[in-house]
């Protein structure tokens, strides 16, 4: 890929002094060029928690909902699907490629503070995404979007350290057991003389298994950068620490971050990376 421009549309902070919206979530425009396409092609990636909030958000950047190609849900949770459907509705396409984990449908729970879902809105269903004529694509493997950009499929996990912090539940064979977020996947971009840049909605595989699992199905060692939530919010600062240094050593170049990442990993990430670290928020852009 020659030229990647990206957009955070929805993310948990606004940015200051910004007209846009925050919500509790992520949502990302991925407008790439080059490798002889004949005009720019434009992914989604998550829909964030609200779709009106990202539409709002959409206009001021002077994005056209209608443009987008494709749309990749990174896994279940409201807040990367809570709104799909009206974005979905918006972009109006037939045959609109919608990609996802083939598990992104279970039931997905906690109980605390109180019982409640985490998976996706009750109104985002197969049935309905397909019948305002998108080509649902749930596949457990890696999915060639254009020349340079693809999907991991779901994530191999080989850290020791990524292990635990699971919260929700599902449904499997009638038992209620722990949810892995098996779903979880992450969207790699091939920059030409740059090298990958790959995108996480919470990273729940963890971001260090995601960067390795990204260079083994691409071939590709050199990455640029990673850009999204990690899910750091409530790890240990053992965990923290293990996860810049792991990325460090990995040759991770830059790091760009928000969502669920949160407070205490932001500062390590930038004791570490320094102007190579980058908060994102809605409303923020940047080329590659």
């Amino acid at each position: 890929m020659d030229k990647l421009k990206v957009y955070v549309v929805a993310e948990d902070y606004a940015g200051y002094e910004s007209p846009l919206l925050a919500q509790h979530g992520i949502s990302i425009l991925l407008e790439t060029y080059g490798n002889d396409l004949v005009k720019p092609f434009r992914i989604l990636f998550d829909a964030a928690n609200n779709s009106e909030a990202l539409l709002y958000n959409m206009k001021l950047l002077g994005i056209d909902p209608k443009k987008i190609d494709a749309v990749v849900i990174s896994h279940c949770h409201w807040d990367h699907t809570g709104g799909l459907i009206g974005v979905l509705k918006a972009i109006k396409k037939e045959n609109l490629p919608v990609i996802a984990h083939p598990e992104v449908f279970k039931v997905n729970i906690t109980f605390e503070p109180y019982l409640k879902s985490e998976g996706v809105p009750y109104n985002c269903t197969i049935e309905n995404i397909e019948s305002l004529g998108c080509k649902l694509i749930l596949t457990k493997n890696p999915v060639k979007i254009v020349k340079g950009i693809m999907t991991t499929g779901q994530i191999e996990r080989t850290t020791e350290f990524e292990k635990g912090g699971i919260f929700t539940f599902t449904v499997v064979n009638g038992n209620l057991v722990p949810d892995e977020i098996l779903d979880d996947m992450a969207l790699i971009v091939n920059i030409k003389d740059k090298g990958l840049v790959i995108f996480t909605g919470c990273g729940h595989a963890g971001i260090v298994n995601t960067v390795l699992h990204s260079m083994k199905i691409t071939g590709v060692r050199k990455v640029h950068a990673v850009f999204g939530g990690f899910h750091l919010l409530n790890a240990s600062e053992e965990r923290i620490r293990k996860t810049v240094e792991e990325l460090k050593k990995l040759g991770v170049e830059e790091v760009y971050s928000g969502h669920c990442t949160g407070f205490r990993a932001h500062m390590e990430f930038y004791k570490k990376y320094g102007e190579k670290f980058h908060r994102i928020h809605s409303g923020y852009t940047t080329i590659f």
